[in-house]
Parts: structure tokens; C-alpha cells; sequence
């Protein structure tokens, strides 16, 4: 992953661990002390609530704690690998521009494409000038690398 995702991440995470578990706790902890609880809205949706947080907060410190940061750029900059700006061009010569990321990032941004993605798996290791053969659920499409840039980490 990118260090740009990762320090999103973790912000998240710690958003989640030292902002809003607190609040909801509090939440559900008054709303248990106003009586019956099988029958309070408010404790039933804050439980509900801090269950979905957990989830989040498990699924986030796993991430982290396994996530590959890349923070050098490849010495073959001539070449598509993780973190390449790749412009490709369909038979059609519509232009898109397109970054490979991690799969925390694919799609947060314009452009952002999963390292996983049959546009990325297709390109890795490709040069400018090579086609490519792209299988999708759409079919068989096939494109060219027009350029190929890196920015510094």
C-alpha cells in the first residue's frame, strides 16, 4: 500500500478507537441505565452500532498490521509496476489515465485501480508501446501503454 493509504487507515483507526467507541459506549451505557432493555431502541442501536465499530477496528488493525508500505519508486521506471500513473488506449483511442494502487485505496480516487483488477494484472510489467489483453465480465478488451510516470513517494 501506498503511505498516502496507510496514514489514512490510521487515521481512521484511531478515529474510530479514541472517538467514536468512546461516544457510543457512553451512549448505550446511558441508555442501559434508563431500565428495560429489550425493549430500549436506543441501547439495542448503540449495541448494534459498537459491534459494527469492533468489526471495523479488528478489520483495520490486521490490515496494518500486515500492510507492505511502498516508499520507493521501482528502478526500472520504464517498465508498469505498483504505484505507476499508466495512460492506456483502447482500439477505440479513448485515453484513460489510471493509477495502480492497493485495494484500501481502488477507487477513492479518480483513476485508482486495485493492483488486483484485470487492468492492472494485464499491465504489470508492460512497457510503453505494448498491448495488452484486459478479460473482463465484459468481455475480451485490448489496449496499449501510451505512457507510464512515477511520483515520488
Amino acid at each position: 500500500m501506498t503511505q498516502q493509504s496507510h496514514d489514512t487507515l490510521q487515521a481512521e483507526l484511531t478515529y474510530l478507537w479514541k472517538e467514536k467507541r468512546p461516544e457510543v459506549t457512553a451512549k448505550v451505557s446511558e441508555a442501559a441505565a434508563q431500565g428495560d432493555r429489550s425493549e430500549n431502541a436506543e441501547y439495542i442501536y448503540g449495541k448494534k452500532q459498537l459491534r459494527e465499530i469492533d468489526g471495523r477496528i479488528r478489520y483495520l488493525s490486521k490490515r496494518l498490521d500486515y500492510a507492505e508500505i511502498i516508499t520507493r519508486l521501482p528502478n526500472d521506471r520504464d517498465r508498469v509496476f505498483f504505484g505507476a500513473w499508466v495512460t492506456v488506449i483502447s482500439e477505440d483511442d479513448t485515453q484513460q489515465k489510471l493509477r495502480l494502487v492497493g485495494t484500501d485505496e481502488a477507487g477513492t480516487k479518480p483513476g485508482h485501480i486495485s493492483i488486483d483488477s484485470p487492468m492492472a494484472r494485464a499491465a504489470l510489467g508492460k512497457r510503453t508501446g505494448d498491448e495488452i489483453e484486459v478479460r473482463g465480465p465484459e468481455g475480451v478488451g485490448y489496449y496499449e501503454i501510451g505512457d507510464i510516470e512515477y511520483l515520488e513517494p
